[in-house]
């Protein structure tokens, strides 16, 4: 199936929606953000109050939401048959971790309180089950317990620590004051970055694998090939400063699949990379929080030209609408893996269940803002009655279906804020590529980038 094997994994876990769970988390910190929590629609906002109201609103899944114990952000607001009030994601807590940096930049908190918060993770995740040096998809956000995903996966998953790092490493390069909270985070980051053997999740092969588990192994047997969501896994593993892979496992196991180049034309726009139309949107926003894609280049793909010629590919099929859904429009676009009225879903041009998903569109500001806008105040000022909420617009809704998510997931919401602050002012991918690791990790690996010094 064109999809991201992560989230054919979560189409698995067959969620069930039940009611928005406003009554756990919610009350921390509450006074600390100056916005209402039963948000009315504002009008005749300017595009950059828009912006302004959205990061703020968006930035109350992680602060009042977050972990009491842990300080790291919910899987999801809503309840279902598997998850409990405890499992806390790996991947979701490193959009997170960027998602403070820019509401202490933006003074919705003050960076006295980013700080305090993101120690709170970095103290945790410190004692926390980890793996060869890697992190669990879920951990248990009280005691730090791995929770298991599937089955077989209960033990290291190196792309959502790859997500999880591109935070902390951001992080590293932003709390750079000479004070103890701020020395302890960037010492402790240090300290478990340099931890992770990347080099062993080879298996002494030319290519990274996705799991193992100390109950299973290697039994997954997952490897971890391109064109998707995880370009940032094989350079953070490139990155690293004591358990580098080579070049070699780059060429040879990212881009050495049969879903890696493309080079067709789809609704008149050449796409360099990826399954036909792309797939869904993620693919383009979450190896890109951090890694800035202007003039990102190497031997097989221009990076900036990719992720925009998806976005566009994907609002021009939302356009067209083929299918005839209801509510699809030039103001009303955006497919990505989200909730949806049927169960978790990786929406796309070639899973077209009538739904739109506004982390999509939103967190392409970078890519496409006039369109981007459009939608955002589609988005607000049309839909907002039914779809904006205490933490930001509602996960996903279908008009087709008349359905609204009752639901909001950290790996939806997180890129929103980040993707919208790169938009702005590039301040995470500014940071992000500041790390004298990274540039030696993007250096190895053959990439251009003005960026890169």
């Amino acid at each position: 199936m064109n999809r991201s094997n992560r989230f054919f994994l979560h189409l698995f876990s067959f969620l069930t929606f039940l009611a928005l769970s406003s009554t756990v988390g919610c009350a921390q910190n509450k006074k600390d953000i100056s916005v209402p929590s039963d948000p009315k629609i504002r009008k005749n906002l300017s595009d950059e109050q828009l912006l302004d109201l959205v990061q703020k609103q968006t930035f109350r899944y992680f602060w009042d939401f977050g972990h009491p114990v842990s300080g790291m952000a919910r899987e999801r607001s809503n309840k279902s048959f598997d998850y409990g009030d405890e499992v806390v994601t790996t991947g979701g807590t490193g959009f997170g971790i960027m998602s403070i940096i820019v509401a202490s930049e933006r003074k919705f908190i003050s960076r006295e309180q980013a700080a305090e918060r993101t120690k709170k993770i970095v103290d945790f995740l410190w004692k926390a089950d980890m793996y060869h040096g890697a992190f669990p998809h879920w951990l248990n956000g009280e005691t730090g317990k791995t929770i298991r995903f599937s089955p077989k996966d209960d033990g290291a998953d190196i792309v959502e620590t790859s997500f999880l790092f591109q935070g902390l490493l951001t992080a590293r390069q932003y709390y750079t004051a000479d004070n103890a909270v701020e020395n302890d985070i960037r010492n402790k980051i240090l300290w478990m970055w340099e931890g992770i053997e990347w080099n062993w999740f080879t298996q002494n092969q030319n290519v990274l694998y996705w799991h193992w588990s100390p109950n299973n192994g290697w039994s997954m047997n997952h490897q971890i090939k391109g064109w998707n969501e995880c370009l940032i896994t094989y350079i953070m593993a490139a990155s690293s400063p004591k358990n580098a892979i080579s070049r070699r496992v780059y060429e040879d196991g990212w881009a050495n699949s049969n879903t890696f180049y493309n080079g067709k034309k789809f609704n008149d726009i050449t796409l360099p990379l990826g399954f036909d139309y792309g797939g869904p949107l993620f693919f383009s926003h979450y190896s890109f929080t951090g890694l800035d894609p202007r003039g990102l280049k190497d031997k097989y793909a221009d990076y900036w030209e990719q992720n925009k010629a998806h976005t566009l590919i994907n609002r021009a099929y939302c356009i067209e609408n083929p299918k005839k859904y209801k509510g699809y429009s030039a103001n009303s676009w955006g497919l990505t893996a989200s909730d949806s009225w049927q169960g978790y879903a990786a929406h796309s041009p070639t899973e077209d269940l009538g739904v739109i998903t506004p982390t999509a569109a939103l967190s392409a500001f970078p890519y496409t803002p006039e369109y981007s806008m459009q939608a955002l105040r589609h988005f607000y000022e049309d839909l907002g009655d039914k779809i904006w909420t205490p933490y930001g617009f509602a996960d996903a809704f279908s008009e087709e279906h008349n359905w609204v998510a009752k639901s909001h997931l950290a790996i939806d919401q997180g890129p929103i804020i980040v993707m919208i602050e790169n938009y702005r002012t590039g301040l995470l991918w500014k940071l992000f590529m500041s790390s004298p690791d990274v540039q030696r990790g993007l250096k190895s690996l053959g990439f251009e980038s003005p960026a890169i010094k």
